[in-house]
């Protein structure tokens, strides 16, 4: 169904291919102005980028469209609940930071994976290897898509030219410039996407008569429910569930993903690979902040009535630019802003993934049976591997497209594959018994366990109003009131939650399968370090010889960050 907003006018495409073009141009300056006479200087930026550039490029990597459109409905739907991911991504840098950052670094691994290998076998560092490919061209195949899906039948911009064209782009800059063009077009593209923001939430405020109103209106329909503290693990969108499910979700991204981890490795100091990761931090509060601000924009311009409800757009995830460009058409050039700004996050992302994927094909997959090649050599296997992933992903997304159900199946394999990893690192980073062959035990365990609660949520759905999702209303649409009006008055009632009625019964509580997504990480991490830890020490992982420089040390701590600082970088140089 085509929405009643007009099609994207020329000077909004103008907008929007100016975004496409200065992103193909980073990428063809690094090309024509870099040396590429290694694949560490193409993929990894010849470890000597600086921390505040780097920042912005950890805060682009996994903030995509997903981010642009998707947040603000949630807030629409379930409140300004999402703002508690300030807390939730101030625990996962201090851990990353902490933990994760300063083993990486002092190591000067390429491949996150060849952690692995150091500290277990080469094994345990090809399954990581592949479980990371295949988690990572499936996402990347929904993050080109899920836009272009969206946008399609608000903007009238074409799915197949959207997908086509942010795909080759991305393949583009990826391939002939390499890791600094990708960080370099992730910062020009974090700035669009955060004026995409503004221009929403700066045009609602005047609309309302300023951001107050929009408060208000936010309070009078309950959106501004931060005291949710429901210890029910089937909802989620509670404090349990986005704190601690979100903590342990987002540290398997930060902490071991190789799309982050290159980023922070590839700085020149471990200072600047710390400030990276914290001016980061700020960013992300301010990403947070402005989606659930344009959240409550969306629900205070469209309390009265749901424009998906009232059938004037055909999937809820158009709800955002159908509100965009609602208010933003006025003003020429501001709703291809908007567009641009979405599918910002769709580049920086795909680019990230493309550029992670080489690098971890190359490491482990390609090098190890190549027989001393050149460094001339190795650079054009990187760029020849950027380019086949390029177009491995725009395949994924014109799949992805045809095939509605894989979107749902692919956010939850983003789950079951990066819980366990991130116990199998943890294992290693914090266990000294921890052994190969315990891990690996672990590792299945916590595996198996994913996906078998992964795959019986589909069989056995929660009831519809397992949720808290908030009153809704079409009362004030302009036409079919009469059709509505006693379902709406439904729509105001309060939504039952199942475990505080008469229905409740123990079974119900503790059904697994019910529990919210974001456990579904936390589960396959707790399992895989029991489960490692028990095997390990029953096949002898205390007697084994470890290298120290795998294990966290006191000096990696923030205690001892300051104390003598260039000394602890010169001695890790040299290690």
């Amino acid at each position: 169904m085509k929405s009643d907003i007009t099609d994207l006018s020329i000077y909004d495409y103008f907008v929007f291919g100016a975004m496409l073009l200065i992103s193909a141009l980073i990428g063809l300056y690094y090309y024509l102005t870099e040396r590429h006479d290694s694949d560490s200087d193409f993929l990894m930026g010849g470890r000597q980028m600086p921390g505040y550039t780097v920042s912005l490029s950890l805060l682009a990597s996994f903030l995509s469209a997903l981010t642009v459109l998707g947040m603000p409905v949630e807030v629409y739907y379930y409140g300004a609940i999402y703002l508690y991911d300030i807390l939730t991504f101030t625990i996962v840098i201090g851990i990353t930071g902490e933990v994760y950052l300063p083993i990486f670094y002092r190591l000067k691994i390429t491949s996150t994976y060849e952690y692995l290998e150091l500290r277990f076998n080469r094994e345990l560092r090809l399954i990581g290897s592949v479980l990371f490919i295949v988690q990572m061209v499936l996402y990347t195949g929904i993050v080109i898509c899920a836009p272009a899906l969206a946008l399609h039948d608000v903007t009238g911009l074409g799915l197949r030219t959207a997908v086509f064209a942010t795909g080759v782009v991305c393949t583009f800059y990826c391939t002939v410039g390499g890791l600094k063009a990708v960080i370099l077009t992730d910062v020009f593209q974090t700035l669009v996407m955060i004026s995409g923001f503004l221009a929403v939430i700066i045009k609602t405020s005047i609309i309302q008569g300023g951001f107050s109103t929009i408060i208000r209106h936010s309070i009078d329909g309950g959106r501004l429910n931060f005291w949710e503290f429901d210890p029910n693990p089937h909802l989620d969108h509670t404090f349990w569930t986005m704190v601690v499910g979100g903590t342990f979700t987002w540290t398997s991204i930060f902490g071991i993903n190789h799309c982050q981890v290159q980023r922070y490795v590839c700085c020149k100091t471990r200072s600047h690979a710390k400030l990276a990761l914290y001016l980061n931090l700020l960013g992300l509060y301010v990403v947070n902040i402005c989606a659930v601000m344009c959240g409550l924009a969306l629900y205070s311009m469209y309390r009265g009535c749901d424009p998906y409800e009232g059938h004037k757009i055909s999937s809820r995830h158009e709800l955002m630019p159908y509100l965009a460009l609602n208010i933003l058409r006025a003003h020429r050039g501001l709703s291809g802003l908007f567009v641009s700004a979405a599918y910002s996050g769709t580049l920086s992302t795909v680019s990230s993934s493309i550029n992670a994927l080489a690098v971890v094909t190359i490491e482990d997959l390609i090098k190890p049976h190549l027989n001393q090649p050149s460094l001339r050599s190795l650079s054009l296997i990187s760029k020849a591997t950027c380019f086949f992933y390029g177009m491995v992903c725009v395949a994924m997304a014109g799949f992805a497209s045809i095939m509605g159900s894989l979107l749902e199946a692919t956010v939850k394999i983003f789950g079951m594959i990066g819980g366990p990893l991130l116990g199998l690192f943890t294992l290693g980073i914090l266990n000294h018994s921890a052994n190969a062959l315990g891990s690996f035990i672990g590792l299945v365990a916590g595996f198996t366990f994913s996906v078998w609660v992964g795959i019986g949520s589909y069989v056995d759905h929660p009831p519809p109003d397992e949720s808290l999702l908030l009153p809704i209303s079409i009362v004030n649409c302009s036409y079919g009131k009469s059709m509505y009006l006693n379902w709406t008055r439904v729509l105001e009632q309060p939504v039952l939650i199942p475990w505080k009625s008469t229905q409740f019964n123990s079974y119900n509580y503790l059904n697994i399968y019910w529990f919210s997504y974001l456990y579904l990480s936390p589960m396959g991490t707790v399992i895989t370090l029991i489960v490692g830890s028990i095997a390990s020490i029953a096949t002898g992982g205390k007697n084994q010889i470890i290298d120290k420089n795998c294990l966290l040390k006191k000096e990696d701590t923030i205690l001892l960050y300051f104390k003598k600082e260039n000394e602890v970088e010169v001695s890790e140089s040299h290690n």
